[in-house]
């Protein structure tokens, strides 16, 4: 198996053309790279995607850019109701989206529908979302989230070409707290108990993709364990997104991950294995399905995201065993014409 080479210096995304550089290319456990995308006009992609997963209820709400227009979502399940309601606007040109070229930096787009603020204060995120019709119903959320010191992150710059490249910052076990209300009703977050995740992503993309991303934050017999694994996107680049966290420390994994499930039924317990050792061995249950489909001039997609709970063992550096007893995650399955 190859070693992927960790970055430990900050570094550039792009050199002064805009094509790839080299030295970018890699992992780090510290959001290091800087992600000065430019030219390749219409092909430029950049997101921030957040989910806050609490006791009875997770809260998402994304930001994306696709340099000819911005589509921003937000969404939240009930765990109990299985009450689910998604509200997206698309932006032509989202002139009104600001992307920063960091990740620990501030986002924010405003529509007259939407308004999504990821707000950084120099030591922590505040999301706040304003959505005065949501299903009929007016939304706020105003959610901070923390950065505990000495953090891991995993951080993944995969290369296809000079060209076309990807940075994608994941960062899972961040301490959550605040609310969100969907009319009269109340949802809160506890840091002690609730954490959120962040997949924040820079680069410019092949006209058509796929791929499926498994991911997870929560406590798992005691221990507060994060998940982020990567299948198709990234296989044959000689890096991978796959890595685990510990109680804060990111356990990189260099090998590709294979996800086994059934297309007709993806309700159906997936499988989660590395593809040539046994240091990721997991099932994942669902117990919700979300679909996503946009059909436009210019953008075509379909997304399964399901929600649920890992089962299973993971091998540690040390090769001690850590085992999974109903983690609550997310998986997907993704194809974007883009």
């Amino acid at each position: 198996m190859k070693k992927e080479r960790e970055i430990t210096e900050p570094v550039k995304l792009c050199d002064e053309n805009g094509s790839l550089n080299a030295s970018s290319v890699g992992w780090s456990r510290r959001p290091l790279i800087t992600s000065n995308l430019k030219g390749q006009f219409l092909r430029k992609k950049k997101w921030h995607y957040w989910c806050v997963n609490g006791q009875d209820a997770l809260f998402s709400a994304t930001i994306s850019h696709f340099d000819y227009a911005a589509v921003c979502f937000v969404y939240y399940l009930d765990y109990k109701t299985k009450d689910f309601y998604e509200k997206t606007v698309l932006m032509p040109l989202g002139l009104k989206t600001k992307m920063p070229e960091e990740v620990l930096a501030s986002a924010e787009t405003l529509h007259k529908n939407m308004g999504i603020f990821f707000i950084w204060d120099g030591r922590n995120t505040h999301l706040k979302v304003s959505i005065p019709d949501f299903g009929g119903k007016p939304l706020t959320a105003d959610i901070k989230v923390h950065y505990p010191e000495d953090h891991d992150t995993l951080n993944v710059v995969i290369p296809w070409s000079s060209t076309k490249f990807q940075y994608t910052a994941k960062q899972q076990c961040l301490p959550a707290e605040g609310a969100f209300s969907v009319g009269d009703k109340t949802y809160t977050f506890d840091k002690t108990t609730d954490s959120a995740i962040l997949d924040y992503g820079r680069g410019v993309w092949p006209r058509t993709s796929t791929w499926n991303w498994g991911t997870a934050s929560g406590r798992n017999n005691g221990d507060m364990i994060g998940l982020n694994f990567g299948g198709q996107w990234t296989d044959g680049t000689g890096v991978t997104e796959n890595g685990f966290l510990v109680n804060g420390r990111l356990v990189k994994i260099g090998e590709d991950v294979e996800f086994k499930f059934n297309r007709n039924n993806m309700m159906e317990p997936w499988q989660l294995n590395t593809k040539e050792s046994s240091q990721v061995l997991l099932n994942f249950e669902p117990f919700f399905h979300r679909k996503s489909a946009t059909s436009a001039p210019l953008v075509k997609s379909e997304m399964h995201q399901m929600f649920g709970h890992y089962y299973g063992e993971l091998t540690d550096e040390d090769g001690s065993k850590i085992t999974l007893n109903g983690l609550p995650g997310s998986i997907e399955d993704h194809f974007a014409h883009w």
